[in-house]
């Protein structure tokens, strides 16, 4: 399945973009579904997928309905402690989501799409409106580090003296806290997983939606680096609500003009490596289907072909442009082994294939090497970059930016001997240590 994630800068029509790609995907015959927390005039508000018009369904994202149907679980799972301890039990009725639950809402409706909950026949394309950029990135960050602090604070190797958890709860009368606590992590640790599977696909892609100036233009230039670190690759940049560029008002004229201005400079940061699509301004605030659809006639989509392919730039498909699955969102993780010696000083690379990295680096004593990890960090400033190993992983800090990356096995077998950051690009060096790297016979 092809996923496709919508955010942008806050008031940028990303809902209206997302629903108009959706629209545009099915209108050229793809099964669509389209998830949404906002309503969308002329799309049904049920929770449950609902067909809009053929090939087209959409579901929204209830936040509140969700938090009460988890928290009601959750006090159905330790009613035994709970009645232990006293406590009075909490009724649907009065329940308020806290901060946060939009948040699991998301990730919980992803879960669904993700494992085909939705439709036995499945969907050929998902699109995702998400919340604003900097709180998008936060929730496609996060299934992964829930899942780290489950295995910090619940490690399933310290699942001690099992055998005596029922002959304990038949002592006690109720049922053992860490029993249900133990088996609600694995639950959600696998439903995680699903989620963390679903964005690290290939063929999951972002797509970015701004208005073109000056506030969108830094926006996005700091989302560069966000983005490159959690490894997500957009597809498209939809500039939307682009005035027509020539008029007889001054103040009209004036500000097509700075929009222009931008988005020359999109042109030259985003292609080629994502496309670049002129949503026009309809004069109104887009309302229904026909709405929508106008979108996708009226927007022109500028693409790139890697040579051998036609070459250069090219006009595309409106929204539904990037929709195939002809690029992969995530490139295979970017290993190196470096050579210090190639001819005239100069550094071989050449790709450490993943299942091989300890077999075909040559052991120490055998041949001097290095491993070397490449990190594509777009907009990234030296004094803004920390990087530290703590045991087997690295923790990495770009400005507001925060990753914990786990290392592959023959890396902990390794020390960190140099880092440097050069025309965007993080570039850290792993020499093996002696005593832990394995010889040959």
């Amino acid at each position: 399945m092809r996923t496709v994630l919508v955010t942008g800068p806050g008031g940028a029509g990303r809902t209206t973009v997302a629903a108009a790609t959706a629209l545009a995907a099915a209108r050229r015959g793809r099964r669509t579904l389209l998830l949404s927390a906002d309503a969308i005039p002329g799309f049904p508000e049920g929770t449950e997928p609902t067909e809009v018009m053929d090939g087209l369904w959409s579901a929204r994202i209830d936040s509140g309905e969700h938090f009460r149907s988890e928290l009601l679980a959750l006090q159905d799972q330790a009613s035994g402690v709970l009645d232990l301890l006293g406590g009075n039990r909490l009724d649907g009725e009065e329940l308020t989501e806290l901060p946060g639950s939009a948040q699991l809402a998301l990730l919980h409706a992803l879960r669904r799409a993700a494992q085909g909950d939705w439709a036995p026949g499945g969907y050929e394309l998902l699109v995702v409106d998400l919340p604003p950029l900097r709180e998008a990135l936060a929730v496609l960050a996060l299934p992964e580090q829930l899942r780290r602090y489950l295995r910090r604070l619940l490690p399933q190797e310290r699942q001690a003296a099992r055998a005596l958890r029922p002959m304990l709860a038949q002592l006690a009368g109720v049922p053992m806290p860490a029993q249900w606590l133990y088996e609600a992590a694995a639950r959600r640790d696998a439903e995680l997983s699903a989620v963390q599977a679903l964005i690290e696909d290939r063929n999951t892609t972002l797509r970015l939606v701004a208005e073109p100036g000056p506030a969108a233009e830094d926006a996005l230039r700091t989302a560069r680096t966000g983005l490159a670190l959690h490894g997500l690759r957009v597809d498209t940049l939809a500039v939307n609500r682009v005035l027509p560029r020539h008029s007889g008002d001054p103040w009209f004229a004036a500000l097509a003009a700075q929009q222009e201005k931008t988005i020359g400079h999109w042109y030259e940061e985003w292609v080629p490596a994502a496309a670049l699509c002129e949503v026009p301004h309809l004069g109104r605030d887009p309302r229904g289907l026909d709405d929508l659809a106008l979108l996708d006639t009226k927007a022109g989509c500028t693409v790139f072909e890697e040579a051998g392919t036609g070459g250069g730039l090219f006009e595309g498909d409106g929204l539904a442009a990037e929709l195939d699955d002809r690029s992969p969102g995530r490139a295979d993780d970017p290993w190196w082994i470096e050579d210090p010696n190639a001819p005239d000083g100069l550094d071989e690379l050449r790709p450490l294939l993943p299942g091989s990295r300890i077999v075909t680096a040559p052991p120490p004593g055998e041949g001097d090497f290095v491993l070397v990890w490449c990190l594509p960090l777009p907009g990234a400033v030296k004094s803004d970059l920390h990087l530290v190993r703590r045991g087997d992983e690295l923790l990495l800090t770009v400005g507001p930016f925060h990753r914990i990356v786990p290392l592959e096995s023959g890396l902990r077998r390794c020390t960190v001997s140099g880092a440097a950051l050069t025309d965007g690009v993080l570039r850290v060096r792993f020499t093996p240590d002696p005593g832990l790297w394995p010889r040959t016979s």
